[in-house]
């Protein structure tokens, strides 16, 4: 199980893997907000557990076992902000997902899903709990 730090560096990898862009260390220090030898770091030990190749002024490499996680880690930070989004919390769907992913069990995220699919499907139900919502003044 990687750590929420290396699923973050993970998570980024891949999405600049599904965007076809380079998959650069200076890249990833910026978009993370890290130093580039952080980065190092991460990506020895990414390469260490198979989830990428990385050598040296070679570039990196996913693998098919860091696409797998890459792609389930991107798509739990999606379920979470479309759950966001849809009881119209009050926060930033993107910075509150990132706070929350890394913390959550599968079958957690899996529900929310559940409930949001259920929510978008039965209106009448959504309506009714963001007027429940208003009415407790949050």
């Amino acid at each position: 199980m990687l750590s929420p730090s290396l699923e973050d560096y993970l998570e980024e990898l891949y999405n600049l893997y599904i965007k076809n862009e380079n998959l650069r260390i200076i890249d990833l220090a910026s978009k993370l907000d890290v130093s580039s030898p952080s980065v190092v770091k991460a990506l020895k030990k990414l390469h260490s557990d198979g989830y990428i190749i990385y050598e040296k002024y070679k570039g990196i490499i996913l693998t098919e076992k860091g696409k797998k996680l890459g792609k389930s880690l991107v798509k739990r930070n999606d379920i979470l902000q479309e759950f966001l989004v849809i009881i119209d919390s009050n926060c930033n769907p993107e910075e509150e997902a990132e706070a929350m992913e890394h913390y959550l069990s599968p079958s957690t995220v899996n529900t929310f899903k559940l409930l949001s699919t259920f929510l978008k499907e039965n209106n009448d139900v959504l309506v009714r709990f963001k007027e429940y919502k208003k009415g407790k003044g949050v």
